[in-house]
């Protein structure tokens, strides 16, 4: 039984115990705040190499070094940190929500293979509404594809992020195209090729200016008709709260890899 949900019997809630992997950080700082004001969680300790001594809790320069108990570990860190991290989680039995991104191949074979001896959700995006507009896409795809409509994708972000497109317009892609069997092709760039739109493609285009926290637009194309889904992220918070939702459904889980659309399931 997840902790946060579980009263004790001289009627007071019994608090999950939590580990903010990554404290300092901006997300850190967001997810401590977020707990802060949640009476069933705290923070017992944190993990970050900077530390100012500004923290409540204990901070530990790694997680190796962490020898306080807690009930979920919140990660909000890098790809470096996230070897130690796993092998902390299985030696302790302590489940993980795992937020950073950027990992290699081997360190995803990593997280499976931890996951067959503890708990650990992994998501593309931690926010709520993008994992339930996945579910939502895949089923206007059973209903649009085959009625003819094209699908187009485009992602709005800041004009510091790196990469294009964004996983999260990835993630939407994929949750589409997995309805239809993967049978469509991803297309990034019709510059080079003069010659109409494939019916089995999926187009995705990415914007960059400002300071666009995060916009994705899913478009269904049809005659004389346009289905529009559309995400907007204003802060980032949005991010932490999913991962927060996500650290109270992980508590008390048995081993394996959990993802948002989990955490949904139980809403």
């Amino acid at each position: 039984m997840n902790l946060c949900q579980n009263i004790s019997n001289d009627g007071y809630r019994k608090t999950t115990r939590v580990i903010m992997h990554g404290c300092n950080g901006h997300m850190g700082r967001v997810i401590i705040g977020m707990i802060d004001e949640d009476e069933t969680m705290e923070v017992v300790a944190g993990v970050d190499p900077f530390d100012k001594g500004e923290n409540p809790f204990p901070v530990f320069s790694s997680i190796i070094d962490c020898n306080i108990a807690a009930d979920v570990i919140i990660d909000f860190s890098n790809a470096k940190a996230v070897d130690d991290l796993l092998d902390y989680c299985v030696s302790q039995k302590v489940p993980v929500v795992l937020c950073t991104t950027g990992l290699s191949d081997e360190q995803i074979e990593l997280v499976e293979k931890s996951a067959a001896s503890v708990a650990i959700l992994r998501s593309a995006n931690m926010s709520l509404g993008i994992n339930t507009l996945m579910d939502l896409l895949k089923k206007a795809t059973s209903v649009f594809a085959d009625a003819g409509f094209d699908i187009e994708i485009v992602e709005k972000h800041h004009n510091q992020k790196l990469d294009a497109p964004s996983g999260t317009a990835i993630a939407l892609a994929d949750s589409i195209n997995e309805v239809l069997e993967n049978e469509y092709e991803y297309v990034y760039d019709r510059s080079q090729v003069r010659k109409k739109r494939e019916k089995k493609e999926i187009g995705i285009s990415a914007v960059r200016g400002g300071n666009i926290v995060g916009e994705h637009e899913v478009i269904f194309a049809g005659t004389d008709e346009v289905i529009t889904f559309t995400h907007t992220a204003y802060s980032k918070a949005v991010f932490g709260r999913g991962a927060v939702e996500a650290a109270k459904f992980l508590v008390g889980r048995t081993p394996g890899l959990y993802s948002m659309p989990d955490v949904i399931a139980v809403k």
